[in-house]
């Protein structure tokens, strides 16, 4: 790792870190500050950590949001079949439903 490529290193702190510049949107900013406000420490602090949360969880394979639905099919045992009798179902609902909400229920 060069300067020249990832920009310059300031070797006055305990650990070399390297300046960059990001763009990042309003949002995502006011994220970041509250974040670190929270963990009561900076924003490059705050940024770093989350990136290192961000790469072990990707490293990992670790994927919440599908560990939860992989969980609860396995809790319902919802196997192909009765996921689509499952969606029959649904979709049989909406339609009385959107019949009835039409009038033509009656």
């Amino acid at each position: 790792m060069t300067a020249a490529v990832y920009g310059r290193i300031i070797h006055s702190m305990p650990i070399p870190v390297i300046k960059g510049t990001y763009s990042l949107d309003v949002e995502t900013v006011r994220e970041l500050d509250a974040m670190a406000r929270r963990w009561n420490v900076s924003k490059s602090e705050a940024l770093r950590r989350a990136i290192r949360e961000a790469a072990a969880r990707e490293a990992s394979g670790k994927n919440d949001a599908l560990a939860a639905l992989d969980e609860i099919q396995r809790d319902l045992r919802l196997t192909p079949a009765r996921a689509a009798g499952w969606t029959k179902r649904a979709r049989s609902e909406r339609r009385a439903s959107s019949r009835r909400a039409e009038g033509g229920g009656r």
